[in-house]
């Protein structure tokens, strides 16, 4: 069953920007004075409330000294136990939060049930503004709460039918982007090392498969590899299995995660080659420990703390905003080359693919 309720009034939105017209501001600006947020001007936030009170506009409550529900999935706490995204994106989501007054509250959830149970709390509950979830993939969850009567943002997730807005790094395009660079170098036998799942995850498969499909290269399904966990030892096995049982069919390895790109390194080296004389590594995350690896890791630098930030200003705006459809919003990612990306050696690998 669903949780019932409706958000707003269809006509707010219409209303928000006759205000914003009268007073000479964006909308944008209306929305953060009548909301509490920061960014304005003391005397232009008191001139846009006067203006929306003589309108007869239902001036929402102020965000400052509210409550935001974070739900943090049993995924995001084993990643927050094992390496820095989490934290980073926790780091940001803490900061915003501060800036504007509001109390995160962080809620560990690990079924169905438990998620339900604390949106129908927090929906009776006058002082929580919304709920973001944190790193949030079921659907049957997703389904259940497209009626929850305040809103909800997606941190580090998304939903494919759009019930919710969410927030997360540009998955696909960085992928591509990293493929490409390994491209660039004159690489053609590129690895993807991953771990299934996620629909983040998958977004970043098919980057790397949007990028060969572009340079005309066939018949790289054989070269996806999969383990079963992100730990770096799991990525360390697989690589080294692969090259005892094939050979060096191979001259670069993308993956998933930089904690995969770690055990990717690993792996090479125990069998005896070089990272990168012999094979090129990018990682995708750049966690600080990138830099500190042997060698240091080329990674796509996921803005992590931005992830966090954002969300919270996302939910904060739908707040305002209650008749708005919810949105999808993508950062962009940056690649950080450093030692563990090399051009590929002349007749280097196995067997060539078909390009």
């Amino acid at each position: 069953m669903s949780i019932q309720g409706k958000r707003g009034r269809p006509s707010r939105r219409i209303r928000l920007e006759e205000i914003a017209a009268r007073c000479g501001v964006s909308v944008s600006t209306a929305s953060r004075a009548l909301s509490g947020v920061g960014g304005v001007r003391n005397e232009l936030r008191t001139r846009i409330i006067e203006t929306a009170k003589s309108m007869n506009y239902a001036i929402p409550a102020s965000v400052a000294g509210r409550k935001v529900i974070l739900a943090a999935s049993s995924v995001a706490m084993v990643d927050s136990a094992r390496n820095q995204f989490t934290y980073h994106v926790l780091d940001g989501l803490n900061e915003r939060a501060r800036l504007l007054g509001v109390e995160l509250v962080t809620r560990p959830v690990s079924a169905p049930e438990d998620e339900i149970a604390l949106l129908r709390e927090s929906e009776r509950d006058d002082s929580v503004a919304g709920c973001l979830f944190l790193t949030l993939d079921d659907d049957d969850v997703l389904t259940l709460t497209a009626g929850f009567a305040k809103p909800i943002v997606l941190v580090n997730g998304d939903d494919p039918s759009m019930r919710h807005s969410s927030v997360t790094p540009c998955n696909r395009s960085a992928a591509m982007l990293a493929a490409q660079h390994l491209m660039g170098l004159g690489h053609r036998r590129i690895l993807f090392l991953m771990r299934r799942g996620r629909r983040t995850i998958e977004r970043r498969y098919e980057g790397w498969r949007d990028a060969l499909i572009a340079a005309g290269i066939a018949g790289f399904d054989d070269f996806v590899v999969e383990v079963q966990d992100w730990l770096p030892e799991l990525a360390n096995r697989a690589v080294a299995e692969r090259i005892a049982s094939r050979g060096l069919d191979f001259t670069a390895v993308l993956t998933a995660g930089d904690s995969l790109a770690f055990g990717a390194i690993a792996g090479v080296q125990e069998v005896g080659y070089s990272v990168p004389g012999d094979v090129s590594v990018v990682g995708m995350d750049d966690l600080p420990l990138a830099a500190f690896c042997n060698p240091p890791l080329t990674a796509m630098h996921i803005p992590m703390r931005e992830i966090g930030s954002a969300a919270l200003s996302l939910l904060l705006d739908d707040m305002a905003h209650s008749g708005s459809p919810p949105r999808r919003v993508e950062l962009a990612c940056n690649l950080v080359v450093r030692q563990s990306t090399a051009p590929a050696r002349s007749g280097a690998g196995g067997h060539q693919l078909a390009s």
